[in-house]
């Protein structure tokens, strides 16, 4: 690896929020991590075609939660708009119409 292309790594950040509907109040960090992890929980992602957003400042609050942790209500507004962005993306990619009721 060159040398230039390592702080590039190490300060690249990934969270992984898991949300299910009566399950748990609000989304549960499932994952955290910072260069070699981070980049895992990416790929992982992407195997598993799951949706990746990038918000680098949301990304540096979520990741000072503990894993397992639910997210702060302060912060519900923010994650909402990341999952709203997500589910639309979702919905047309897989070919369903914006207009469907959800």
């Amino acid at each position: 690896m060159k040398e230039d292309s390592q702080p590039d790594l190490i300060s690249k950040k990934a969270v992984a929020l898991k949300y299910v509907p009566g399950e748990s109040e609000a989304p549960v960090v499932v994952a955290k991590g910072r260069g070699k992890v981070a980049e895992a929980i990416l790929d992982k992602a992407k195997e598993n075609g799951v949706p990746v957003q990038e918000d680098a400042a949301l990304v540096e609050v979520l990741s000072k939660l503990d894993l397992d942790e639910q997210i702060p209500s302060e912060l519900y507004q923010l994650v909402a708009e990341v999952l709203t962005y997500i589910y639309r993306a979702d919905r047309l990619a897989s070919g369903r119409e914006e207009d469907e009721s959800w």
